[in-house]
């Protein structure tokens, strides 16, 4: 299936990955409607950032996803539709986790319904790496059982059943696309790379971070991107579960020091105990396998993760872009 001339729905386009991926279809020559998550000033999340020529080019679409009339309307007319909307923070989900199971589970179930209603051609579901929990073998497959270690995970595996039924039921062709840790310019600072990054350019001698030695397999945001619309461009997708994996690990203490050499050598690491996950919580090593991505769709990573860090502080030392960012409070 080829992307260009497609109508394409991209919920959660105001945010990290969504933005990138806005970018990404429209290189390829799709129509874009961006879902954007409403709010009272009709702020457009990072879309805002985007230069006149591109963001002229999309339809803006603001609503809720958990909300099931507005989901329908910004359904109508499209071929593809790639759901990204979700809460996403673990911390949080520990404190709310009634609101991931509205958005996340209520808010895909909105989309899968308008999806079917509509005759969609194809539908992306995002999933996450937290589903599988802490690595039973490695690389972790799309076989490896679940494991909801907090609310987030738990609501994102209910997500995913969901979708696989639909598809199971209706036959709504469905794909289910499983990043690992992505990471890259715009990420919120509830994620590690950015909370590391924003401290450092501080000025800060002392970084504040949790648990060191759990282990994660990055991926750059622009691979996350092309793995999206590489999946959604296979036929032999539908139905299927998918990692985007770049089937490499690194520990987050190791990960610091990287960053801490770029920026500031002299940075030492204290560990915060509020940042520190329940003990049954903590998803201690994530390594997984992308084998069935680059067999279906032919996608395969490209840029390292050394080259990654250096693009992403690159980006972030630019003032304007850091501007929102709060290198010293713990951002959930």
């Amino acid at each position: 299936m080829q992307l260009a001339g497609k109508n394409i729905l991209i919920t959660g386009a105001g945010g990290f990955i969504g933005s990138h991926l806005v970018e990404a279809a429209a290189s390829a020559g799709a129509n874009i409607r961006a879902f954007v998550h409403y709010n009272s000033f009709n702020r457009w999340g990072w879309l805002e950032s985007f230069d006149h020529n591109l963001r002229d080019s999309i339809e803006i679409f603001c609503g809720d996803v958990r909300d099931p009339n507005g989901v329908r309307d910004a359904m109508k007319g499209i071929d593809i539709a790639f759901h990204l909307a979700a809460l996403i923070g673990i911390p949080y989900s520990y404190h709310s986790p009634d609101s991931y199971v509205d958005t996340n589970i209520k808010g895909t179930l909105n989309i899968l319904q308008a999806a079917r209603d509509a005759g969609v051609q194809k539908i992306l579901v995002t999933s996450t790496s937290e589903v599988y929990g802490t690595a039973q073998y490695v690389p972790i497959d799309e076989r490896h059982p679940r494991q909801g270690q907090s609310p987030y995970s738990a609501s994102k595996i209910g997500a995913d059943a969901l979708a696989e039924s639909f598809y199971r039921s209706f036959k709504l062709p469905i794909a289910i696309v499983r990043p690992f840790n992505t990471y890259g310019p715009r990420q919120s600072a509830r994620a590690v790379i950015p909370t590391i990054i924003t401290q450092l350019l501080a000025n800060a001698d002392e970084i504040n971070l949790g648990n060191l030695s759990p282990t994660r397999d990055f991926v750059y945001v622009k691979d996350t991107a092309q793995g999206f619309l590489d999946i959604a461009k296979s036929d032999k997708t539908i139905g299927e579960e998918i990692n985007i994996a770049a089937q490499t690990e690194i520990s987050i203490g190791a990960l610091a020091q990287k960053i801490i050499e770029r920026i500031n050598p002299d940075a030492r690491i204290k560990t915060d105990d509020v940042r520190i996950r329940p003990e049954k919580s903590e998803v201690e090593r994530l390594l997984g396998s992308n084998e069935k991505i680059a067999r279906l769709s032919g996608w395969k990573p490209l840029i390292s993760l050394d080259a990654g860090l250096d693009e992403t502080i690159a980006w972030f030392k630019d003032t304007k872009n850091r501007q929102f960012y709060k290198p010293f409070c713990y951002n959930k």
